[in-house]
């Protein structure tokens, strides 16, 4: 019998409370903890396979460095010193733009980030490569125009709402919201409410809704132009609420009252009558919305998002039970880079602009490949896997290939570790201290300190540390009094104090925080990022103190204390604070404190978004027929972080998921092997014939691909998905990539 563990998962968003029992220092069983407010016990497929995550063949023990064509494993102290030379040399003589950082934590593990971007920082540079400008750019971006900050986001109240709308969301099975499957059945199944699922396929939450509207791919935007439209032709908007919440409804109304929503809903591949009294009851009823990457990661993708925002303000479902509401925030997810502000930088070579501070990762490589003199030299990859997260892993290779410096830190030699010149341990969310920022709890905000439950084989950090110490190579942390080691030692509150004493003395201090906080009281504790957490707690904003004080902690300056303390003393999570929902517009940044509804850069774009124009936009292409819907969320794939296929032992996991009328018309039957081709290349692939696709749209998962253990299994999607095809702040189109599928014949699939 082992020791159980009160942890979480780490393989998605909703990082789910776990049980897990640990004997000989492995993962031997593991169950959902009902202790955990949050998930109360919840926990799907994939949370039941950490262990895959965490034992895997190809983990990493060891610093190691490029030799040749093979790795040498070297000291910690030879790696950081020659790592931070390196850098140091290119930095000094091509400019701090010559360097980016690409990480940010991921699904589980955010702590490195606040050490990633001060290393970043502290040389210059502005260039946070994430995969939040990857899917959410368009979002980001709207939210800052319409409510004032990047990072201020509206999400569904699940547990309120009489009538949810989806678009491109199938949380049956990617979640994205706390226990999503069940709030999608309860809604569902209620004879007072209702789902209402719009996507090209019938997913699996499509397959459960009252009604599925499969709509053309590509056509969201106009839908939602549609709906609008629809609503203010027939006034049914909330006029009360645009009065006291909105501005600028008269200055965009034109944009919809003599709008053509009959023609449009008919180029959606939709019946008009049924989109009219769908539109009649969002505007009536408790509604909410949520749309997700099969919107976010299509056509439109910005102004789609527009859309959303202006379909659910002009009903008054903004910052209300049962709406779309603002979540309490322990700490936001990114900053607010308003990309009119000089201050805001922009890729060199591509033009995009940073958005809730972090830059599209499918523009890195052109940023590297340009002629630029201030291109791209040196990246480091914390926690990320590019080369099969990313589009174009063609380009990447390439790109990768001509840095002066590439540096891997991770858990397992990855695609991406293999290209690099340096590969650095790190070790996982379950042997170190670690956390996420994920604001999806509402009016309750939940917090859970995962702590190490493993000890770790061989000699990987915690990511902080690793950049904590290239920071230290680098000269980055101004001289540490031996005063402020000891006080860390001597216990929080003598800590406090003599830290004050120092940050009032060193006038370098505050701009390198994490880093003095993780050699001294990091030291004491045996962890930089519990340091870090214990700081974050002491300079927490008054907003969380306000909503700290509301979950019942105590208001004073000894508010951050109590509360790192309680964190501590219940390893299954706690509410760390509470929003106060009758409150919960105040939480909108704009200069009038309203919801902005006038974007000027957008008008263009939205103003040729009719029957005429996306009727010729969608022509199909002979060359490329087909529409590739290039990844998909399911509980078979968990990004890059399950390498070990085993987890999947029996199951049909990668497949091209083809309608039955596309197989008959190419005469390919369900389990043959056929390639798919794009502009950025082929694939050969099992095809999976299917009512759930679509006539004219198929579908490849993503977070396939990955050698592991010296076996490849399944695709890689992003062979077929080109850097290029994406839209005005750099998100890929990857639901909407064109393509064509040919039979493999026998003698070339078995050469």
């Amino acid at each position: 019998m082992g020791i159980i563990h009160k942890t979480g998962c780490v393989l998605c968003a909703q990082n789910c409370g776990l049980e897990v029992e640990v004997e000989n220092n492995r993962i031997v069983r593991v169950k959902g903890d009902k202790s955990n407010v949050k998930s109360e016990g919840y926990v799907c497929r994939k949370g039941m396979n950490i262990a895959n995550h965490q034992h895997n063949a190809d983990r990493l023990k060891y610093p190691l460095k490029r030799v040749g064509d093979s790795f040498e494993r070297i000291s910690w102290e030879q790696a950081i010193d020659e790592i931070g030379a390196k850098l140091r040399e290119i930095v000094d003589k091509y400019g701090p733009r010559s360097f980016a950082y690409m990480g940010g934590g991921g699904q589980g593990c955010h702590f490195e980030a606040a050490f990633g971007v001060r290393l970043m920082r502290g040389l210059g540079s502005r260039y946070h490569y994430s995969a939040m400008a990857q899917e959410f750019s368009g979002m980001f971006w709207v939210n800052g125009r319409m409510h004032g900050r990047q990072n201020i986001h509206a999400e569904i109240d699940a547990e309120e709402t009489d009538f949810l709308l989806v678009f491109g969301w199938n949380g049956m099975q990617s979640h994205q919201i706390p226990q999503a499957p069940k709030h999608l059945l309860r809604i569902a199944k209620d004879p007072d409410k209702l789902l209402v699922v719009i996507d090209p396929r019938l997913s699996e939450t499509a397959k459960v809704a009252n009604i599925h509207l499969p709509i053309r791919p590509g056509t969201d935007a106009l839908l939602l132009r549609a709906m609008i439209a629809i609503i203010l032709q027939e006034g049914w908007e909330n006029r009360d609420y645009i009065e006291k919440h909105t501005s600028g409804i008269e200055e965009i109304r034109s944009l919809f009252i003599k709008f053509n929503a009959r023609t449009a809903i008919q180029t959606c591949n939709l019946d008009y009558d049924q989109i009219r009294e769908i539109s009649r009851q969002f505007a009536t009823r408790r509604s909410c919305l949520r749309y997700d990457l099969g919107v976010l990661m299509n056509r439109h993708s910005a102004v789609s998002s527009y859309l959303a925002v202006i379909l659910q303000a002009i009903c008054g479902r903004i910052g209300v039970r049962g709406g779309n509401i603002f979540h309490g925030q322990m700490m936001p997810l990114g900053s607010h880079t308003d990309e009119r502000d000089p201050k805001t930088w922009r890729t060199m070579a591509t033009n995009f602009p940073a958005v809730v501070g972090c830059f599209p990762p499918n523009a890195l490589p052109e940023e590297i490949l340009s002629e630029h003199p201030d291109r791209l030299r040196a990246v480091i990859v914390s926690g990320a896997n590019p080369l099969r997260s990313y589009a174009d892993t063609t380009a990447y290779e390439k790109a990768f290939g001509r840095l002066d410096l590439l540096v891997t830190a991770e858990l397992a030699m990855t695609e991406t570790a293999v290209l690099s010149h340096y590969v650095l341990p790190s070790r996982s969310g379950y042997e170190s201290w670690d956390g996420t920022f994920f604001p999806l709890t509402f009016p309750g905000i939940f917090f859970q300190m995962r702590r190490p439950i493993i000890e770790p084989d061989g000699e990987p950090l915690e990511l902080g540390e690793i950049h904590l110490r290239l920071a230290d190579r680098l000269g980055l942390i101004p001289p540490i009094p031996a005063s402020l080691y000891k006080a860390a030692e001597e216990g929080h509150n003598a800590f406090g104090l003599a830290l004050m004493d120092y940050a009032v003395k060193e006038p370098k201090a505050l701009g390198a925080m994490p880093f003095i906080l993780g050699k001294t009281l990091g030291k004491a504790m045996g962890s930089v990022h519990l340091a870090a957490l214990w700081g974050m707690m002491q300079t927490a904003p008054k907003a969380f103190r306000n909503n700290a004080a509301r979950a019942g902690f105590t208001p004073g300056m000894a508010l951050g204390e109590e509360v790192f303390q309680k964190i501590m003393d219940h390893p299954e999570g706690i509410w760390v604070g509470k929003v106060d929902p009758a409150q919960n517009l105040a939480e909108v940044r704009t200069e009038d404190g309203k919801i902005n509804l006038v974007i000027p850069e957008l008008r263009g774009e939205l103003e040729i978004l009719d029957a005429e124009h996306e009727e010729a936009a969608l022509l199909p292409d002979p060359e490329y027929p087909l529409v590739l819907m290039a990844g998909r969320h399911f509980s078979m794939n968990a990004n890059t972080l399950m390498r070990n296929a085993a987890w999947n032992a029996g199951k049909r996991d990668c497949t091209l998921m083809m309608h039955t009328a596309d197989a008959e018309a190419l005469n390919i039957q369900d389990g043959q092997m056929v390639r798919v081709t794009t502009e950025a290349g082929s694939v050969e692939i099992e095809v999976e014939v299917t009512e759930m696709a679509r006539q004219g749209h198929v579908v490849i998962p993503h977070g396939f691909g990955m050698v592991y253990d010296g076996k490849v299994h399944g695709v890689n999607v992003n062979r077929l998905t080109k850097n290029t095809n994406r839209d005005w702040l750099g998100t890929p189109m990857h639901r909407y990539v064109l393509c064509r599928v040919e039979l493999v014949d026998s003698a070339s699939a078995t050469s």
